[in-house]
């Protein structure tokens, strides 16, 4: 009950026509004259209201909004001030018509109208009478219709009948007043001074809380002893719900302070929700209970998730634990547990596929066909652990969507550069605040399959601190036979990877820790030659910058030989990304001039390019051949890919001192004080003057000084450099080398052949010296990486420079150094 239509009471606008709030006082002293049907106007006025139903001898404040209701009130009020008011069925109509209002309203009287400075209209009316619409006259301008009065029957014949019906109604109303605080003091007062049993029935029935039908219902009934009765019913009912609503408060403790005022609202919330057998928490708990029986999961899990979920419906939701259980109990139910997709075994797609995206490397590819092959015959063979090692730039992040397309699998991936948290891997356990799993849990729910391929990103640049040693975290992860019970910190149970193909990319080998590399595959993914680059460009990278830059093949087109140019003149790498970005330089200077309508050449030629790219990068000159004796090219292995090496010698009047310049690491410096002892011992072999190596200073330099150079590559390199200054033989044409020596002379061999092959190739070397344990390799590459080039397979250094020095002596003014005196 909301008593809002006393005197001196402010009165809350619940029946305003266009629902505004406004509070005005309002008197109820108005008009009290019988209005008879004689005087009622052929056509009444219809008032609709929203919210509210008026009943007869109340006064209630209407504000008036809608364009119709306003010209209707404004005339009414200029002339006989009486119009019809009836409920609207649909408080949001805007525009109800005939079918969507009530027939039984009351006909009013409006004793004040006030125009507000908003544009909106107060009116206050008076009840009269009940009335019923007979037939809708006209709907426009405003609603007008055909109506008779319903007689009112407050048959007080009964008068003992009468007034237990009124001391009942007055008491329930006392009561409602007394259980409800937000109701004025003085509404007690005005309901004492109320004797007339029909005002009294009518006051009540405006005030009661309940729904517009309801009090429509009061209104359509024709008994007035009846309507009381069913007006103390919902009264009755209304004091349960305040009774009901005075207990739960009670429930609750009342003395809290600022900091529990959220808890106390809360309680009471779960109160009412469990009193309506609706709350929140079981509703949740029931939904989790529901998906948990669909869920295909081992018997374990199924039984750990039934502890977890009893512990949860125990447990307090306002305790700070209640999220965190949530969560987890959500993530046990969201993990894919069993659910994979179908690999696709038509191994000649697959291997389309594969060729169709990356150019070349061939091991790789034989080596996910190969995987395919097993799972087909066998199909439960579990995922390897491939490790994709090379330089940066060749393809081995984007291999891993290729082979996820190829077997039809879904694809992850997780950059580890960087990576210091044992937790990233493992996960928080569940007593921390913010736990949350590892990011290997979190991406196979992700993926929401329990064989993606994952991509374990830069796992050489994974690094370690006193938060724990991710590397050592992956150890499990990585191992074929551990991984297929993966315990995550948060997980708390056994998650099976077996099934994950894992392929992890590095550049370096070095920085991994051993026992993690001895867990992996390891797939060598060598730079790439002139050639693959130049079929690179052109099938892939080209279009590829055509797309990123909004051009099509029409418009541009781009020569083989301009390829070539680019590779050639401008990019010295084992990868493609420096290529990649020459051609997007080529592609945007095409897009500037279609932007700018200006003429541009359509197909990109070699000269084009040096106008785009400017003067050459690399000059061809830098890899001439060897005119001076001492001068030898070597081959050497970096993180970017192989590179030929000059190492230069010469002798000048001094006291035997040895000079290493060019920024040597440890390891050069002692291959090269290798090869000087070598020599020593062996003068006379060599046919060198045992003094020259007293008289004469030695100075051995590897040009680029600003680049630190070291590793066991260039042994031999150095032997044969200072055998052809001390003996002035020149040492042959488009000749290189790579091995490592020992004072007893042997030849050792050194690894990254194939990226020193690539590099001799492209620097237009012919003949290759190697130790003869390095054939093996030579004979696992491609045919196309030896094309063109002569090896050989030496065991000790007396070879080499047999085949490394010509025969003839150079004419040099050093003359004296070769005299056996």
């Amino acid at each position: 009950m909301t008593f809002s239509n006393l005197d001196t009471l402010q009165l809350q606008n619940a029946l305003s026509d266009d629902e505004t709030e406004d509070l005005i006082p309002i008197d109820l002293t108005g008009d009290d004259e019988d209005l008879k049907e004689e005087d009622l106007p052929e056509n009444l006025p219809i008032l609709p209201l929203k919210n509210a139903v008026l009943f007869p001898g109340v006064v209630i404040p209407i504000t008036v909004g809608r364009q119709k209701s306003i010209r209707l009130v404004k005339k009414a009020y200029r002339s006989n001030k009486i119009i019809g008011v009836v409920a609207q069925k649909n408080p949001e109509d805007e525009n109800p018509k005939e079918t969507e209002i009530y027939k039984v309203g009351t006909i009013a009287k409006i004793l004040k109208m006030l125009v507000l400075p908003d544009g909106n209209t107060t009116i206050i009316i008076q009840g009269k009478t009940r009335m019923e619409i007979d037939q809708i006259v006209q709907e426009n301008p405003y609603m007008t219709a055909k109506v008779h009065v319903l007689p009112e029957d407050f048959d007080e014949s009964g008068e003992k009948e009468i007034q237990a019906l009124i001391e009942s109604l007055k008491d329930s109303a006392k009561k409602i007043l007394k259980l409800n605080p937000d109701i004025p003091k003085e509404a007690q007062v005005a309901l004492e001074n109320i004797d007339s049993f029909s005002f009294l029935t009518h006051f009540l029935c405006s005030n009661i809380n309940t729904d517009i039908k309801d009090k429509q219902n009061l209104l359509e009934t024709n008994e007035g002893i009846k309507r009381a009765e069913l007006l103390l019913r919902y009264m009755l009912k209304d004091i349960q719900v305040l009774e009901l609503k005075h207990e739960i408060q009670n429930k609750v403790n009342t003395d809290i302070d600022a900091q529990q005022r959220d808890y106390y609202l809360r309680q009471q919330m779960k109160v009412l929700q469990d009193e309506l057998g609706q709350g929140g928490s079981e509703q949740e708990i029931e939904e989790l209970k529901l998906k948990g029986q669909n869920k295909n999961w081992p018997e374990d899990i199924a039984i750990h998730f039934k502890k977890e979920i009893d512990k949860l419906g125990r447990m307090n939701p306002m305790a700070a634990e209640y999220p965190v259980a949530m969560n987890y109990l959500e993530l046990l139910i969201e993990l894919p547990w069993g659910d994979m997709t179908d690999d696709n075994f038509d191994l000649k797609r697959a291997k389309k596929i594969l060729d169709q995206d990356h150019f070349g490397l061939e091991k790789v590819k034989d080596r996910i066909i190969e995987y395919l092959a097993v799972r087909k015959l066998k199909n439960d063979l579990k995922g390897p652990i491939l490790c994709l090692f090379g330089p940066p730039g060749v393809g081995k992040t984007s291999l891993g969507k290729s082979i996820a397309k190829a077997l039809n699998r879904e694809y992850v991936r997780m950059a580890l550069g960087g990576v210091h948290d044992e937790a990233e891997i493992r996960g928080h356990r569940k007593t921390y605040i913010g736990a949350m799993p590892g990011k290997i849990i979190q991406n196979i729910n992700k993926a929401k399959s329990s064989n993606p391929v994952f991509v374990l990103d830069e796992i050489d640049k994974v690094s370690s601190d006193f938060r724990g040693d991710p590397s050592s975290a992956l150890l499990e992860v990585l191992d074929p036979e551990q991984n297929g019970a993966f315990k995550d910190n948060f997980l708390e149970v056994e998650y099976d990877l077996s099934k994950v193909l894992f392929i992890a990319t590095a550049n370096s080998l070095d920085t991994i820790q051993p026992a993690l590399r001895d867990r992996m595959e390891i797939i060598d993914v060598s730079g790439y030659t002139l050639e693959e680059k130049v079929q690179i460009a052109k099938k892939h990278l080209f279009p590829k910058q055509l797309k990123e830059h909004g051009l099509t093949k029409e418009q541009l087109s781009i020569d083989q030989k301009a390829i070539t140019k680019v590779v050639d003149d401008y990019t010295r790498e084992s990868g493609v990304r420096g290529l990649e970005r020459k051609i997007g330089s080529i592609v945007r200077d095409a897009a500037k001039s279609i932007a700018m309508e200006e003429e541009y050449v359509e197909k990109v030629t070699p000269e084009e390019v040096r106008r785009i790219l400017g003067a050459e990068v690399f000059d061809k000159e830098f890899y001439q051949n060897n005119k001076l004796a001492g001068v030898v090219t070597g081959l050497a292995w970096t993180s970017v890919g192989g590179e030929i090496l000059f190492i230069e010698s010469s002798l000048s009047r001094g006291k035997g001192k040895l000079t290493l310049s060019g920024q040597l690491g440890d390891v050069m410096k002692e291959s090269a004080v290798t090869a000087l002892s070598y020599l020593k011992s062996n003068a006379d072999q060599l046919d060198i003057n045992y003094q020259t190596f007293e008289n004469y200073d030695l100075h051995v330099h590897v040009p680029a000084g600003a680049v630190p150079k070291d590793g066991p590559s260039a042994g031999i390199t150095m032997l044969t450099s200072l055998a052809s200054i001390f003996t002035q033989r020149k040492v042959k044409d488009k000749l290189a080398m790579t091995g490592e020596i020992t004072l007893r002379g042997k030849v050792l061999p050194v690894g990254g052949i194939k990226e020193k092959i690539l590099a001799a190739k492209r620097a237009g070397i012919k003949e290759i010296i190697l130790c003869h344990k390095n054939k093996k390799d030579i004979d696992e590459l491609n045919e196309r990486y030896i094309k063109g080039l002569t090896f050989h397979f030496v065991e000790i250094v007396d070879e080499v420079l047999d085949i490394a020095l010509l025969p003839q002596k150079v004419q040099s003014p050093m003359k004296f150094v070769l005299s056996n005196n």
